[in-house]
């Protein structure tokens, strides 16, 4: 399937010059979705996987499915002020400022085999403060899934040594 038919550019957002890869045309599509969640499902049927730790927002349209799928546990990593029991947080550097992650301490059993997901990794950012906020859990980090890469970004360069799948690349 041609994904990246699917996938709308947006020039100019959200600063001039940047050219953003839009996948809320392809979360629209049925047969797109449906390709994406399959095909992180088939890829990774065959690894034992405790829970999918999903990276706010678009992450968790993914996470949640492919959880269902592989019969894990699905494990939402927020913004700020969103969850309400205790917390693990990171603050962390963006192209454009700097933001910060949190996660319920009791989210993650030790040595729980763990996946993340989320839909574009760019700078790696925001995925690498993920890795580091899960180092507190004490869990087995399998690896990331990503709908879309901007290769020219190195983001994966950022991220630990673990399998780093993409569907699309630009």
């Amino acid at each position: 399937m041609d994904l990246k038919a699917l996938i709308r550019d947006v020039p100019d957002f959200p600063e001039p010059g940047i050219m953003f890869r839009d996948i809320t045309t392809l979360l629209q599509d049925h047969q797109g979705l449906s390709y994406v969640i399959d095909h992180f499902a088939n890829n990774l049927a065959n690894q034992e996987i405790d829970c999918i730790i999903a990276i706010e927002s678009r992450g968790f349209i993914l996470g949640a499915p492919l959880a269902y799928h592989l019969g894990a546990g699905f494990i939402p990593v927020r913004k700020p002020g969103k969850l309400p029991a205790e917390i693990h947080s990171i603050d962390y550097q963006l192209e454009y400022g700097s933001d910060r992650l949190e996660i319920h301490q009791d989210a993650i059993k030790p040595g729980s085999k763990v996946l993340v997901v989320d839909d574009v990794i760019a700078t790696g950012g925001t995925a690498a403060a993920t890795a580091t906020l899960l180092e507190k859990f004490s869990c087995d980090l399998l690896g990331f899934a990503f709908i879309v890469e901007l290769t020219a970004l190195a983001g994966r360069d950022k991220l630990p040594s673990v399998p780093v799948h993409s569907i699309v690349q630009y």
